[in-house]
């Protein structure tokens, strides 16, 4: 029996047996996860972004949102079959190091860093940009500052309490959700407006193009990055190698069911979507429509919740295990393996985060730092895809056709589609961090003569 592939189903396998020390500790269920991945791409994350996705869809919303889940799904089973092999902390960075190359496995965890440092800073830019609109008085920046401190505590006092945080964020997202949907529903139903239930924002013959649903999906799939944060919980997890790929899975189709329904009652309730008196909030004028102020600003106080607390502090957690990760192996400095002695906690990770956060997000733009975001996630999710047909169907020769060939594949292929309908700028930028990465790679190599020392360990 091979360890890396099989092992105890009582508990996650000791990361002993992979080099490293189990300092972190064991706490998170199965439902924990489930509860992290949804708080991470926020049930109610289509509200952010729906006014960008609707009008580049030419209304067609859910259908770009399921085309986002094709894509999605594909490769949360790749996830799932990666962490049942290597149930360590590091994400994609660890499963490709380890699965196919340990070069190409530094530049996917360099890659995955443009999504997951970014995404922080895009959250809380974001955050405070509204609140900012609804509070003039209060400079964004300072908004920026409260959201980091707070999230930047929490962490740092434990996962537990992050886990706990998580819970209650996500019953007032979910009561919001239901509020609204039950509002449309009725609004729609009720035939106000001259709105009527219909199969436009899921197929219109006339509207229908590839290149489209191409470039309305990479804006679409903004709101499912997250998903593939549970894995760095790894070392944190009890209850056996499939938890963490159960519950990267059952996230991933609770929430595209959410946004899909979510989307389809605002398209049907707002239909003419060219015409928001601005894009940038506009569900905010959909729920304004459909329930009345009380329902806008409820909406909008629970995405500003949602993304800035609730998103972020999950975001933090991931990249901040991430760093740890990297930093363990000698990737990147090892300041980032220092865990605290009384939390158990990547603390420098997660401080180095909270002031990259706040420096980022005081200089950048929220269009910027989406398209990046996106583009760092989808480029290390085709090397994940990848590996899996290489770790698995080539180097293990397992033999499944279908599970280690043809689902990676397809998820390979759809990725590759809507990487391919980035815009020109988030293209030059994303191969600028990927050569930057490569000359990283080139000084603590070496010049490539000699691999990180956990990298040589043979599986």
């Amino acid at each position: 029996m091979n360890p890396s592939v099989q092992g105890p189903t009582d508990s996650l396998s000791s990361v002993e047996q992979y080099g490293y020390k189990q300092e972190l500790k064991r706490s998170l269920s199965f439902w924990d996860l489930v509860v992290y991945g949804l708080i991470f791409m926020v049930p109610i994350a289509p509200m952010g972004i729906y006014g960008q996705v609707v009008q580049t869809a030419h209304g067609m919303v859910v259908f770009a949102y399921f085309i986002g889940l094709v894509g999605m799904i594909f490769t949360a089973y790749s996830y799932a079959r990666m962490s049942e092999a290597f149930p360590i902390s590091g994400s994609a960075y660890a499963y490709v190091q380890r699965g196919w190359n340990p070069y190409i496995g530094f530049l996917a965890g360099w890659m995955i860093l443009l999504d997951y440092i970014l995404i922080p800073s895009l959250l809380y830019l974001v955050s405070a940009s509204w609140l900012a609109e609804l509070v003039p008085g209060i400079p964004t920046w300072l908004w920026i500052v409260v959201f980091v401190a707070i999230n930047t505590i929490i962490n740092i006092l434990g996962i537990q309490l992050t886990s706990r945080a998580n819970w209650i964020i996500l019953v007032f997202e979910l009561v919001t959700f239901i509020l609204f949907c039950v509002m449309a529903f009725a609004y729609v139903a009720g035939g106000h407006g001259h709105t009527t239930f219909t199969a436009a924002p899921i197929y219109q013959a006339h509207a229908f193009s590839w290149s489209m649903v191409g470039a309305a999906t990479s804006i679409a799939v903004l709101s499912f990055l997250g998903f593939d944060g549970i894995s760095t919980l790894a070392e944190e997890t009890r209850g056996g190698r499939r938890t963490v790929g159960r519950a990267t899975v059952t996230a991933l189709i609770v929430i595209a069911v959410l946004f899909m329904v979510l989307t389809y009652l605002a398209a049907c309730a707002y239909p003419d979507f060219m015409h928001f008196p601005d894009p940038d909030v506009a569900f905010y004028f959909v729920a304004e429509r459909v329930g009345g102020t009380w329902l806008k600003v409820l909406c909008l106080a629970a995405t500003v919740i949602a993304w800035g607390i609730a998103n972020a502090l999950a975001a933090q957690a991931a990249i901040s295990r991430l760093l740890f990760s990297m930093g363990r192996d000698r990737a990147l400095p090892g300041f980032l393996a220092k865990v605290h002695p009384r939390f158990q906690t990547p603390y420098t990770s997660t401080l180095l985060v909270a002031v990259v956060s706040v420096i980022v997000s005081v200089a950048s733009s929220i269009g910027t730092l989406s398209s990046l975001v996106n583009f760092g996630a989808l480029t290390t999710f085709l090397l994940l895809n990848l590996t899996v047909v290489i770790y698995h169907f080539i180097k293990r020769r397992s033999g499944r056709w279908f599970t280690h060939l043809v689902m990676p594949l397809l998820g390979f292929a759809v990725l590759l589609y809507v990487w391919l309908n980035f815009d020109r700028l988030t293209l030059r930028l994303g191969v600028a961090w990927a050569i930057i990465g490569v000359i990283v790679l080139a000084i603590r190599t070496r010049g490539f003569r000699r691999a990180p020392q956990p990298m040589q360990l043979e599986q």
